[in-house]
């Protein structure tokens, strides 16, 4: 019986307690402030050595894509978000990983690396400038025309989850 009521009294406690935060939790574990209503990401630039002409853009929907996926709530603009991105690829390398007994590459991974300036208007102490790599690994007797399709995609995936999650899930 006094457990009871001691478990009672300290969900009050604990309800009270929380009550008063004015920050809005989502189910991909991010925190926004209720006065973010906006996301903006700029076109990303391809200034890596390398370069494949889809990937900026890919790139770009994909990191709208997970706002969009992630943070609903908030409003797609051009420009000037509340949470504004921006940015460049700086790298995009295929190199060999696993050699065999004869000396000839049997797997090889491409990486991309990402170079994000990321805004928030709302909240500037959580402002970066920061590099984000991601990488797929494929069968080094496949050309890279052959993979790109399907290893692009998955290497995007990885890249906006990171961004976002560096962004918005300041735990």
């Amino acid at each position: 019986m006094i457990k009871k009521k001691i478990i009672a009294i300290a969900m009050s406690v604990a309800v009270v307690a929380f009550a008063g935060c004015k920050i809005s939790y989502s189910f991909t574990g991010a925190s926004v402030d209720p006065q973010v209503k906006t996301v903006s990401v700029a076109q990303f630039e391809n200034v890596a050595s390398m370069v494949t002409p889809t990937l900026a853009t890919l790139l770009t929907q994909g990191l709208q894509d997970q706002f969009s996926r992630g943070l609903g709530q908030l409003m797609m603009v051009r420009e000037d978000g509340d949470l504004a991105f921006e940015g460049e690829i700086t790298n995009y390398v295929s190199v060999p990983i696993s050699v065999s007994g004869d000396e000839y590459a049997t797997q090889n991974r491409l990486t991309v690396t990402v170079r994000v300036r990321f805004t928030n208007s709302v909240q500037p102490e959580y402002n970066f400038d920061r590099t984000f790599t991601a990488y797929e690994d494929y069968d080094a007797m496949k050309l890279m025309q052959e993979v790109e399709p399907t290893l692009l995609p998955q290497i995007v995936e990885k890249l906006s989850e990171d961004i976002f999650n560096a962004a918005v899930s300041n735990w």
